[in-house]
């Protein structure tokens, strides 16, 4: 008898009693997570071909319909209470899980580095506007430190602070919004119908179409693991309604989203048309000085430390505790997306990152298609999760991988590279279908699956018929796979 490797305690299943993020909570959340220097970016491409009104319609539908499919996902952390990593043994098996998630974590840990030399640029400005105080990369350091400091006390501590970030952000950024608009008035440009360089046309629909994908791409990583984030949101038990148990998520993803996405989408647009510049840092520099711009620039601070630590560290330690095993805790990633976020260097590759990162995007989108496929078309939401901590249970499949999985993942991500400007939609579509035929009319048939032999709600379903998962983790006992013991359930 020994300790399972698949049994780490941080990614075992969140009990209802133990889910702490609300439904403010999480809009909140999302408040922060979408003020980022990528998102400016698709302002400031945007209006160089489309007036700013196109642009923010644009955003909204990319957004709902993003928005949509993190929904989607979110259920499975939601009902089952399991993580991205953990679940993500189903479609790809026990130890084929780490390849998808570490690809992930590593775009996560990345994005972590170039936000927070974003945000260490905002420190920055404030520290030499109080002090004439000037080097960016003591910043860099300090602020990496707090955000990482933030992340490892748990995400109690991560709603928290998203609670007292978000008012903040949104007051400064209706500021920001104020101060820019008449930067770009100075110039003589009107912000609602400047372009830099129209199109007409099929070229304006094929610029609409950039504008939408664009923001699906973008998000198209959290879509894939938000499973780790919405494990912990307060649902209510026994809640067969999937409307009424996601109500928290939808608010979130449908409402949340897409109003601040499409402000922040819409500053970046503004802040290109003022000085031509879609980082809001340059711009408001040239817009604003002393306290005001002290004060614009705070935001900026809170906004990438809310982003960090929701989107990108508490994905990104959850996967490295995962690949790490039981000895690997949660802190201890949080540390290691840390020090990969470093080490990239952001400041000095920022303009071949930000590519290579939406390029990931594009390739994980056939993630979300393939964990969609799996948990609603083919499992139809019963998952045997006592199973997914088992090194010898369903999911170990072929030397604990899923060939269904990797080959599906494979042809979408290559199926996306070729259409980079609708990479999501593509990537996941055919991740999707090819996932299930494969799984459904080859795997499956070699490697069967409880939940699918036996479609019971009352022995598969998590929190809609009141079910709390518990995993006993202090010893591994040899099981069958058809009935895992050393597992109980309340």
């Amino acid at each position: 008898m020994k300790k399972s490797y698949l049994k780490s305690p941080d990614l075992l299943p969140i009990k209802e009693s133990e889910r702490k993020i609300t439904k403010l909570g999480y809009s909140f959340m999302w408040v922060g997570m979408v003020v980022v220097l990528a998102t400016f970016a698709i302002g400031g491409a945007g209006v160089v071909s489309l007036p700013l009104p196109l642009v923010v319609l644009a955003t909204i539908i990319g957004s709902l319909a993003i928005g949509l499919f993190i929904t989607l996902t979110g259920d499975i952390g939601i009902e089952h209470g399991v993580s991205f990593p953990v679940y993500m043994r189903a479609p790809f098996g026990t130890l084929g899980t780490h390849i998808p998630s570490v690809v992930r974590g590593l775009a996560a840990s990345m994005w972590f580095g170039i936000n927070t030399y974003f945000g260490a640029t905002a420190m920055n400005g404030i520290l030499n506007i109080l002090s004439g105080f000037d080097n960016w990369f003591v910043c860099f350091v300090i602020f990496a430190v707090l955000q990482l400091v933030n992340t490892a006390l748990g995400i109690k501590a991560v709603e928290r602070f998203a609670d007292l970030a978000a008012p903040v952000i949104i007051l400064i950024s209706v500021w920001m919004y104020s101060s820019l608009s008449e930067s770009a008035a100075s110039q003589g440009r009107d912000i609602w119908s400047w372009v830099e360089s129209p199109v007409t046309g099929a070229a304006t629909f094929t610029a609409f179409l950039v504008v939408i994908f664009s923001n699906m791409g973008f998000w198209a990583t959290l879509s894939a693991d938000i499973p780790s984030i919405s494990r912990f949101m307060k649902a209510p038990k026994n809640e067969r309604n999937w409307f009424k148990r996601n109500k928290s998520s939808i608010i979130g993803n449908l409402v949340a989203l897409p109003i601040t996405q499409s402000f922040m989408v819409l500053i970046g647009g503004i802040s290109y048309i003022a000085v031509l510049n879609y980082d809001p840092v340059v711009a408001l520099q040239e817009a604003a000085s002393g306290f005001v711009l002290g004060v614009l620039l705070l935001m900026i601070v809170l906004a990438q430390w809310s982003t960090n630590i929701a989107a990108n560290i508490v994905p990104a330690a959850t996967i490295f505790s995962n690949v790490g095993g039981p000895k690997f805790p949660f802190w201890a990633g949080v540390i290691t997306a840390g020090i990969v976020g470093t080490i990239v260097q952001p400041w000095n590759l920022f303009g071949v990152i930000i590519p290579v990162l939406l390029f990931v995007g594009g390739i994980l989108s056939a993630i979300v298609g393939i964990l969609i496929s799996d948990y609603y078309f083919i499992r139809k939401r019963r998952v045997n999760v006592p199973a997914l901590y088992e090194d010898k249970g369903q999911f170990k499949y072929m030397n604990g991988v899923n060939l269904a999985g990797f080959i599906s993942w494979i042809i979408g991500g290559v199926a996306s590279y070729f259409v980079p400007n609708f990479s999501f939609l593509v990537g996941f579509g055919v991740g999707a279908l090819c996932y299930y035929v494969l799984a459904k009319f080859w795997w499956f048939k070699k490697y069967e699956q409880a939940e699918l032999i036996d479609q019971s709600d009352e022995k598969y379903l998590g929190l809609s018929v009141g079910r709390d998962w518990e995993i006993q983790v202090e010893e591994e006992v040899v099981v069958s796979e058809e009935s895992p013991t050393g597992t109980s359930f309340s």
